[in-house]
């Protein structure tokens, strides 16, 4: 009868237990950081998208002065004056000139060399996108590594009571000499304490880290001076770029090959490409003479015996190279410029397949996570209960043993803790599949404007 009642008194406290803890969470997730809110504190204090648009302005000011001619030179001179005197106006051929030369670059180098810059600075938007799909992911995976931690110490602070009641139950039956109790029961059911109460300690470190490792990306943001990180009761539920929430479905069913192609980390490689394409031209361009104009004024004094008027000079020339030596220069030049292309294009193959087989694999995992999933809320989890309940009625009706009632409540903790973090685990699984499938695009925002749906997929 003791044993009866006291279990009765167990399954009370686990209720009213797991309410009060309810509400708790509910009132501390009031203030608490969500996810969207994180990503969107992330980019908006990411130095990396504020230095990337300032390299972008920097080469469209270096395109627009690259197509410009150089300037022109001045030379200021006085010619044959005599050694004996010095005096400007002893000698007929005594001049004060002023010459300007303009050199003009060879062939077509300045349309080129500002088409090649005006190309690689179109890079540095699709590289902001890249950034801003990694920073997703990154941010996203930090902050489901913190829910995680957080949300299983809830979940095993839930279940304390019962083993603290456990505890109870043990110590009474033991000292009432009622049925089969053992003290090794009671020994048992304390080192079951015990244990959760370090499993606690654990993920209370576990979280802390993860809480310093998310507020890395939060440094110049409210949150990440916050302390201690508050985060929601319930996990965010992402869904892929197509929309839906299966894999084998729209985008994962059909994602290929030239799909990826489209991915901004692949753009951002086709613009370097293509400058370094026209770099190729440029380099040929050296094939041909680099011209130069010059004209210079003379001024000549009046003859001072005749104080005749002596003529002004005025000279017109042109000038040009003659690159006829080329084995040594323009060849070698113009071989670097194919190699340094061909370089760039062996980086876009190497990231394309790095982008597939990183997709592959995550919608592989997804897929898996999903049957697990479905596995433990269809029989596992069910069946866990139904277990953890027979041996407590079994116990409770003098037909079972303490240690099962303890094995089958510590093997339920254990799944519950288990099919959390599959939940978990999915959720980054699929925020790993939005950065691959990303798509890039020409756009006109500043960074701290792009809109978070087209790469999170956060619904909170």
């Amino acid at each position: 009868m003791i044993r009866k009642h006291a279990c009765m008194a167990l399954l009370l406290l686990m209720a009213l237990h797991s309410v009060a803890l309810s509400a708790e969470s509910q009132r501390a997730g009031v203030h608490s950081l969500t996810l969207q809110a994180a990503l969107s504190a992330a980019i908006a204090n990411d130095p990396w998208l504020v230095g990337s648009q300032h390299s972008q302005d920097s080469l469209g000011a270096l395109a627009a002065a690259a197509g410009t001619l150089p300037d022109p030179r001045v030379s200021l001179g006085f010619a044959n004056i005599p050694t004996d005197t010095f005096d400007f106006d002893q000698e007929a051929m005594s001049q004060f000139k002023v010459g300007l030369t303009q050199m003009f670059p060879r062939g077509d180098s300045r349309e080129l060399q500002q088409k090649q810059i005006a190309i690689l600075s179109k890079k540095f938007p699709y590289e902001r996108q890249n950034r801003i799909a990694s920073l997703t992911t990154t941010v996203s995976e930090l902050w489901l590594d913190a829910y995680r931690s957080r949300a299983t110490s809830v979940l095993i602070e839930s279940n304390r009571g019962l083993f603290e009641q456990l505890v109870d139950v043990a110590t009474l039956s033991y000292s009432a000499a009622v049925g089969r109790s053992r003290q090794q029961d009671v020994i048992r059911a304390q080192l079951e304490l015990t244990q959760l109460e370090d499993r606690l300690l654990l993920l209370q470190q576990q979280f802390e880290m993860d809480s310093q490792r998310l507020g890395e990306w939060l440094m110049s943001s409210p949150y990440g001076r916050s302390e201690p990180l508050l985060l929601p009761e319930e996990l965010p539920v992402l869904k892929l770029h197509n929309g839906g929430l299966s894999p084998g479905v729209d985008v994962l069913a059909t994602a290929s090959r030239e799909q990826l192609l489209q991915h901004p980390a692949i753009l951002a490689l086709e613009q370097q490409i293509a400058s370094a394409s026209t770099g190729v031209s440029l380099a040929k361009q050296k094939y041909k003479p680099e011209w130069g104009v010059s004209a210079s004024y003379g001024y000549r004094d009046d003859d001072p015996l005749s104080g005749r008027d002596r003529s002004d000079f005025f000279s017109l020339g042109v000038s040009f190279d003659l690159p006829v030596f080329t084995t040594n220069r323009q060849d070698k030049q113009v071989r670097a410029a194919v190699s340094q292309a061909e370089a760039v294009r062996t980086q876009k193959w190497l990231m394309l397949r790095q982008l597939s087989a990183g997709m592959e694999t995550a919608r592989a995992k997804l897929r898996r996570l999903e049957s697990r999933q479905a596995l433990y809320a269809q029989q596992l989890l069910p069946q866990m209960r139904e277990q953890a309940d027979a041996s407590l009625s079994a116990y409770t009706n003098d037909d079972g043993d303490f240690a099962e009632v303890v094995r089958a409540r510590i093997a339920q903790l254990n799944t519950e803790i288990e099919s959390l973090a599959i939940d978990v685990e999915k959720q980054k699984t699929i925020a790993r599949l939005n950065y691959y499938l990303v798509q890039g695009r020409l756009e006109t925002e500043q960074p701290s404007s792009v809109t978070l749906a087209n790469y999170s997929g956060a619904k909170q």
